[in-house]
Protein backbone atom coordinates (compact mmCIF):
# COMPACT_ATOMS: atom_id res chain seq x y z
CA UNK A 1 0.00 0.00 0.00
CA UNK A 2 3.06 2.32 0.49
CA UNK A 3 4.32 2.56 -3.04
CA UNK A 4 1.18 2.73 -4.63
CA UNK A 5 -0.27 5.91 -2.06
CA UNK A 6 3.11 7.52 -2.90
CA UNK A 7 2.82 7.04 -6.48
CA UNK A 8 -0.98 8.42 -6.32
CA UNK A 9 0.23 11.23 -4.34
CA UNK A 10 2.84 12.10 -6.83
CA UNK A 11 0.64 11.77 -9.49
CA UNK A 12 -1.39 14.46 -8.16
CA UNK A 13 1.29 16.08 -7.09
CA UNK A 14 2.26 16.67 -10.88
CA UNK A 15 -1.49 17.05 -11.68
CA UNK A 16 -1.68 20.21 -9.45
CA UNK A 17 1.48 21.47 -10.95
CA UNK A 18 0.69 21.02 -14.25
CA UNK A 19 -3.21 22.57 -13.58
CA UNK A 20 -1.47 25.36 -12.02
CA UNK A 21 1.24 26.12 -14.91
CA UNK A 22 -1.92 25.79 -17.13
CA UNK A 23 -3.67 28.79 -14.71
CA UNK A 24 -1.01 30.82 -15.69
CA UNK A 25 -0.55 30.14 -19.06
CA UNK A 26 -4.15 30.86 -19.33
CA UNK A 27 -3.84 33.88 -17.25
CA UNK A 28 -1.15 35.49 -18.74
CA UNK A 29 -3.33 34.67 -22.19
CA UNK A 30 -6.18 36.80 -20.82
CA UNK A 31 -3.81 39.21 -19.61
CA UNK A 32 -2.68 39.50 -23.33
CA UNK A 33 -5.87 39.41 -24.65
CA UNK A 34 -7.28 42.27 -22.28
CA UNK A 35 -4.50 44.27 -22.77
CA UNK A 36 -4.83 43.87 -26.34
CA UNK A 37 -8.14 44.45 -27.23
CA UNK A 38 -7.64 47.80 -24.66
CA UNK A 39 -5.57 49.18 -27.59
CA UNK A 40 -7.12 47.11 -30.45
CA UNK A 41 -10.79 48.72 -30.13
CA UNK A 42 -8.90 52.34 -31.04
CA UNK A 43 -12.35 52.58 -33.68
CA UNK A 44 -15.03 52.12 -30.56
CA UNK A 45 -12.14 54.47 -28.65
CA UNK A 46 -11.76 57.06 -30.78
CA UNK A 47 -15.95 57.33 -31.46
CA UNK A 48 -16.31 57.30 -27.69
CA UNK A 49 -14.15 60.04 -27.67
CA UNK A 50 -15.35 62.21 -30.54
CA UNK A 51 -19.35 61.63 -28.72
CA UNK A 52 -17.42 63.06 -25.40
CA UNK A 53 -15.82 65.85 -27.23
CA UNK A 54 -19.06 66.65 -29.10
CA UNK A 55 -21.77 66.82 -25.78
CA UNK A 56 -19.09 68.60 -24.18
CA UNK A 57 -18.50 71.11 -26.93
CA UNK A 58 -22.42 71.63 -27.27
CA UNK A 59 -23.38 71.57 -23.07
CA UNK A 60 -20.60 73.55 -22.35
CA UNK A 61 -21.13 76.37 -24.92
CA UNK A 62 -25.06 76.21 -23.78
CA UNK A 63 -24.08 76.81 -20.46
CA UNK A 64 -21.67 79.64 -21.08
CA UNK A 65 -24.27 81.61 -22.92
CA UNK A 66 -27.08 80.98 -20.07
CA UNK A 67 -24.65 82.21 -17.18
CA UNK A 68 -23.26 85.29 -19.15
CA UNK A 69 -26.65 86.71 -20.32
CA UNK A 70 -27.92 86.44 -17.08
CA UNK A 71 -25.53 87.45 -14.61
CA UNK A 72 -23.09 90.01 -17.13
CA UNK A 73 -24.64 93.32 -15.18
CA UNK A 74 -22.76 91.83 -11.81
CA UNK A 75 -20.10 91.44 -13.79
CA UNK A 76 -19.73 95.01 -15.00
CA UNK A 77 -20.30 96.06 -11.47
CA UNK A 78 -17.47 93.84 -10.61
CA UNK A 79 -15.13 95.28 -13.18
CA UNK A 80 -15.77 98.65 -12.81
CA UNK A 81 -15.13 98.36 -8.41
CA UNK A 82 -11.65 97.27 -9.65
CA UNK A 83 -10.38 99.11 -12.30
CA UNK A 84 -10.95 102.50 -10.59
CA UNK A 85 -8.22 104.09 -8.21
CA UNK A 86 -8.11 105.29 -4.94
CA UNK A 87 -11.54 107.12 -4.47
CA UNK A 88 -12.82 107.37 -7.52
CA UNK A 89 -16.77 106.72 -8.00
CA UNK A 90 -18.54 103.69 -9.77
CA UNK A 91 -20.55 103.76 -12.94
CA UNK A 92 -23.91 102.72 -12.87
CA UNK A 93 -24.92 103.52 -16.37
CA UNK A 94 -24.89 101.09 -19.30
CA UNK A 95 -24.25 97.56 -17.06
CA UNK A 96 -25.06 95.61 -20.78
CA UNK A 97 -22.39 97.58 -22.40
CA UNK A 98 -20.25 94.60 -24.27
CA UNK A 99 -22.89 91.53 -23.98
CA UNK A 100 -23.12 91.15 -27.73
CA UNK A 101 -19.47 90.99 -28.22
CA UNK A 102 -18.89 89.28 -25.15
CA UNK A 103 -21.29 86.15 -26.04
CA UNK A 104 -19.20 85.56 -29.40
CA UNK A 105 -16.13 85.00 -27.56
CA UNK A 106 -17.92 83.16 -24.80
CA UNK A 107 -19.41 80.54 -26.60
CA UNK A 108 -16.46 79.02 -28.02
CA UNK A 109 -14.61 79.48 -25.12
CA UNK A 110 -16.91 77.43 -22.61
CA UNK A 111 -17.67 75.33 -25.56
CA UNK A 112 -13.55 74.63 -26.16
CA UNK A 113 -13.09 74.69 -22.47
CA UNK A 114 -15.91 71.98 -21.61
CA UNK A 115 -14.91 70.18 -25.17
CA UNK A 116 -11.68 69.83 -23.59
CA UNK A 117 -12.25 69.23 -19.77
CA UNK A 118 -14.76 65.88 -20.18
CA UNK A 119 -12.53 63.81 -22.60
CA UNK A 120 -9.75 64.70 -20.39
CA UNK A 121 -11.48 63.59 -16.88
CA UNK A 122 -12.57 60.51 -18.37
CA UNK A 123 -8.75 59.59 -19.66
CA UNK A 124 -7.33 60.56 -16.33
CA UNK A 125 -10.00 58.85 -14.33
CA UNK A 126 -8.96 55.51 -16.32
CA UNK A 127 -5.04 55.90 -15.77
CA UNK A 128 -5.31 57.15 -11.86
CA UNK A 129 -6.05 55.56 -9.39
CA UNK A 130 -9.61 55.98 -7.10
CA UNK A 131 -7.35 57.52 -4.47
CA UNK A 132 -6.62 60.19 -6.91
CA UNK A 133 -9.88 61.19 -8.75
CA UNK A 134 -9.56 64.78 -7.07
CA UNK A 135 -5.52 64.94 -9.03
CA UNK A 136 -7.41 64.12 -12.23
CA UNK A 137 -10.00 66.54 -12.18
CA UNK A 138 -7.36 69.29 -11.07
CA UNK A 139 -5.48 68.35 -14.14
CA UNK A 140 -8.35 68.40 -16.43
CA UNK A 141 -9.70 71.83 -15.23
CA UNK A 142 -6.31 73.46 -15.55
CA UNK A 143 -5.56 71.50 -19.21
CA UNK A 144 -9.15 72.99 -19.93
CA UNK A 145 -8.81 76.02 -18.44
CA UNK A 146 -5.43 76.75 -20.67
CA UNK A 147 -6.97 75.71 -24.42
CA UNK A 148 -10.04 77.81 -23.67
CA UNK A 149 -7.45 80.92 -22.73
CA UNK A 150 -6.78 81.08 -26.13
CA UNK A 151 -10.35 82.63 -26.77
CA UNK A 152 -10.84 83.92 -23.21
CA UNK A 153 -8.23 86.33 -22.89
CA UNK A 154 -8.85 88.32 -26.07
CA UNK A 155 -12.82 88.28 -24.99
CA UNK A 156 -11.85 89.28 -21.87
CA UNK A 157 -10.21 92.21 -22.91
CA UNK A 158 -12.56 93.97 -25.15
CA UNK A 159 -15.51 92.95 -22.51
CA UNK A 160 -13.38 95.19 -19.86
CA UNK A 161 -12.45 98.06 -22.02
CA UNK A 162 -16.15 98.14 -23.17
CA UNK A 163 -16.98 97.40 -19.27
CA UNK A 164 -14.76 100.75 -18.29
CA UNK A 165 -16.71 102.76 -20.97
CA UNK A 166 -13.08 102.98 -23.33
CA UNK A 167 -15.04 101.85 -26.06
CA UNK A 168 -18.61 101.78 -27.49
CA UNK A 169 -19.09 98.24 -28.91
CA UNK A 170 -16.60 94.86 -29.70
CA UNK A 171 -15.81 95.67 -33.41
CA UNK A 172 -14.56 99.03 -32.47
CA UNK A 173 -12.69 97.64 -28.98
CA UNK A 174 -10.96 95.40 -31.53
CA UNK A 175 -9.72 97.54 -34.17
CA UNK A 176 -8.52 100.30 -31.63
CA UNK A 177 -6.59 97.59 -29.48
CA UNK A 178 -5.02 96.48 -32.38
CA UNK A 179 -3.94 99.79 -34.08
CA UNK A 180 -2.78 101.50 -30.53
CA UNK A 181 -1.18 98.14 -28.71
CA UNK A 182 -0.98 95.61 -31.94
CA UNK A 183 -2.38 91.88 -32.07
CA UNK A 184 -0.38 91.46 -28.51
CA UNK A 185 -2.87 93.88 -27.25
CA UNK A 186 -5.49 91.44 -27.31
CA UNK A 187 -3.81 89.31 -24.95
CA UNK A 188 -2.97 91.96 -22.60
CA UNK A 189 -2.28 90.63 -18.99
CA UNK A 190 -2.12 86.80 -20.02
CA UNK A 191 -0.03 85.98 -17.99
CA UNK A 192 -2.08 87.21 -15.08
CA UNK A 193 -5.24 85.76 -16.65
CA UNK A 194 -3.82 82.42 -16.35
CA UNK A 195 -2.47 83.20 -12.81
CA UNK A 196 -5.92 83.24 -11.82
CA UNK A 197 -7.93 81.32 -14.65
CA UNK A 198 -5.80 77.85 -14.33
CA UNK A 199 -6.35 77.53 -10.41
CA UNK A 200 -10.11 78.86 -10.66
CA UNK A 201 -11.01 76.36 -13.24
CA UNK A 202 -8.69 73.21 -11.59
CA UNK A 203 -9.77 74.02 -7.86
CA UNK A 204 -13.54 74.95 -8.84
CA UNK A 205 -14.13 71.77 -10.87
CA UNK A 206 -12.16 69.19 -8.57
CA UNK A 207 -14.76 70.66 -5.60
CA UNK A 208 -17.72 70.09 -7.94
CA UNK A 209 -16.78 67.08 -8.87
CA UNK A 210 -15.57 65.95 -5.46
CA UNK A 211 -18.61 66.92 -3.69
CA UNK A 212 -20.69 64.95 -6.13
CA UNK A 213 -18.86 62.16 -5.56
CA UNK A 214 -19.52 62.20 -1.79
CA UNK A 215 -22.51 63.12 -2.11
CA UNK A 216 -23.85 60.42 -4.62
CA UNK A 217 -22.15 57.80 -2.25
CA UNK A 218 -24.07 59.66 0.88
CA UNK A 219 -27.29 59.36 -1.22
CA UNK A 220 -26.71 56.23 -3.13
CA UNK A 221 -28.40 57.49 -6.30
CA UNK A 222 -27.48 60.06 -9.10
CA UNK A 223 -28.02 63.95 -8.43
CA UNK A 224 -31.25 65.88 -9.90
CA UNK A 225 -30.62 69.07 -11.15
CA UNK A 226 -31.89 71.58 -8.28
CA UNK A 227 -28.59 69.33 -6.34
CA UNK A 228 -26.18 69.90 -8.83
CA UNK A 229 -26.81 73.61 -9.05
CA UNK A 230 -26.38 74.06 -4.91
CA UNK A 231 -23.11 72.31 -5.46
CA UNK A 232 -22.18 74.05 -8.36
CA UNK A 233 -22.97 77.34 -6.09
CA UNK A 234 -21.29 76.09 -3.43
CA UNK A 235 -17.86 75.41 -6.00
CA UNK A 236 -17.92 78.44 -7.61
CA UNK A 237 -18.65 80.88 -4.73
CA UNK A 238 -15.58 79.27 -2.56
CA UNK A 239 -13.20 79.30 -6.05
CA UNK A 240 -14.44 83.03 -6.29
CA UNK A 241 -13.43 84.11 -3.12
CA UNK A 242 -9.93 82.50 -2.94
CA UNK A 243 -8.66 83.69 -6.19
CA UNK A 244 -10.17 87.41 -5.91
CA UNK A 245 -6.77 88.79 -5.61
CA UNK A 246 -5.58 87.33 -8.46
CA UNK A 247 -8.39 88.49 -10.66
CA UNK A 248 -7.87 92.06 -9.57
CA UNK A 249 -4.76 91.52 -10.93
CA UNK A 250 -5.32 90.67 -13.89
CA UNK A 251 -8.42 93.51 -14.51
CA UNK A 252 -5.90 96.00 -13.67
CA UNK A 253 -3.37 94.62 -16.26
CA UNK A 254 -6.03 93.72 -18.97
CA UNK A 255 -7.73 97.73 -18.95
CA UNK A 256 -4.52 99.86 -18.31
CA UNK A 257 -4.36 99.91 -22.37
CA UNK A 258 -1.09 101.66 -23.44
CA UNK A 259 -0.44 103.54 -20.61
CA UNK A 260 1.36 100.64 -18.86
CA UNK A 261 1.15 102.00 -15.54
CA UNK A 262 1.71 98.60 -14.12
CA UNK A 263 5.11 96.40 -14.70
CA UNK A 264 3.69 93.13 -15.11
CA UNK A 265 2.28 91.06 -12.14
CA UNK A 266 4.76 91.66 -9.50
CA UNK A 267 4.82 95.31 -9.94
CA UNK A 268 0.99 95.30 -10.22
CA UNK A 269 0.80 93.69 -6.80
CA UNK A 270 3.32 95.90 -4.91
CA UNK A 271 2.00 99.38 -6.57
CA UNK A 272 -2.04 98.69 -5.46
CA UNK A 273 -0.52 97.52 -2.15
CA UNK A 274 1.71 100.55 -1.71
CA UNK A 275 -0.40 103.07 -3.48
CA UNK A 276 -4.09 102.13 -1.89
CA UNK A 277 -2.94 99.79 1.07
CA UNK A 278 -3.58 95.75 1.11
CA UNK A 279 -7.53 95.38 0.74
CA UNK A 280 -7.40 96.51 -2.37
CA UNK A 281 -6.61 93.07 -3.67
CA UNK A 282 -9.82 92.35 -2.31
CA UNK A 283 -11.80 94.77 -4.39
CA UNK A 284 -14.92 93.69 -5.61
CA UNK A 285 -15.29 90.32 -4.01
CA UNK A 286 -18.65 90.61 -2.86
CA UNK A 287 -20.11 91.08 -6.09
CA UNK A 288 -17.47 88.27 -7.83
CA UNK A 289 -18.58 85.61 -4.95
CA UNK A 290 -22.43 86.50 -5.84
CA UNK A 291 -21.54 86.66 -9.68
CA UNK A 292 -19.44 83.30 -9.43
CA UNK A 293 -21.96 81.69 -7.14
CA UNK A 294 -25.06 82.19 -8.76
CA UNK A 295 -22.85 81.64 -12.08
CA UNK A 296 -21.86 78.40 -10.74
CA UNK A 297 -25.35 77.09 -9.64
CA UNK A 298 -26.69 78.64 -13.29
CA UNK A 299 -23.83 76.47 -14.75
CA UNK A 300 -23.87 73.45 -13.53
CA UNK A 301 -27.30 72.88 -13.47
CA UNK A 302 -27.71 73.89 -17.45
CA UNK A 303 -24.37 71.81 -17.83
CA UNK A 304 -25.71 68.60 -16.29
CA UNK A 305 -29.21 68.50 -17.88
CA UNK A 306 -27.99 69.05 -21.23
CA UNK A 307 -25.43 66.34 -20.38
CA UNK A 308 -27.99 64.13 -19.43
CA UNK A 309 -30.26 65.61 -22.55
CA UNK A 310 -27.39 64.74 -25.21
CA UNK A 311 -27.05 61.32 -23.44
CA UNK A 312 -30.64 60.70 -23.92
CA UNK A 313 -30.55 61.17 -27.68
CA UNK A 314 -27.84 58.58 -28.29
CA UNK A 315 -28.24 55.40 -30.42
CA UNK A 316 -29.44 52.04 -28.01
CA UNK A 317 -26.32 49.45 -28.14
CA UNK A 318 -29.94 47.17 -29.56
CA UNK A 319 -30.83 49.94 -31.93
CA UNK A 320 -28.26 48.08 -34.58
CA UNK A 321 -29.09 44.70 -33.76
CA UNK A 322 -31.32 42.14 -35.68
CA UNK A 323 -34.70 41.76 -35.46
CA UNK A 324 -36.72 38.90 -33.67
CA UNK A 325 -35.99 36.02 -36.17
CA UNK A 326 -39.36 34.70 -38.67
CA UNK A 327 -40.76 31.41 -38.75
Amino acid sequence: MGPFTLAIDAKKSSLAVSDSSNRKVQNAQLGKKKFFASISTEEEKEFNFLRVLFEGIVAGGTAGVVVETALYPIDTIKTRLQAIRGGGKIVWDGLYSGLAGNLAGVLPASAIFVGVYEPTKQKLLQIFPENLTAVAHLTSGAIGGLAASLVRVPTEVVKQRMQTGQFASAPDAVRMVISNEGFKGLYAGYRSFLLRDLPFDAIQFCIYEQMRIGYKLAAKRDLNDPENAIIGAFAGALTGAITTPLDVIKTRLMVQGPANQYNGIIDCVQTIVREEGPPALLKGIGPRVLWIGIGGSIFFGVLESTKRALAQRRPSPNQHSDGPKQD
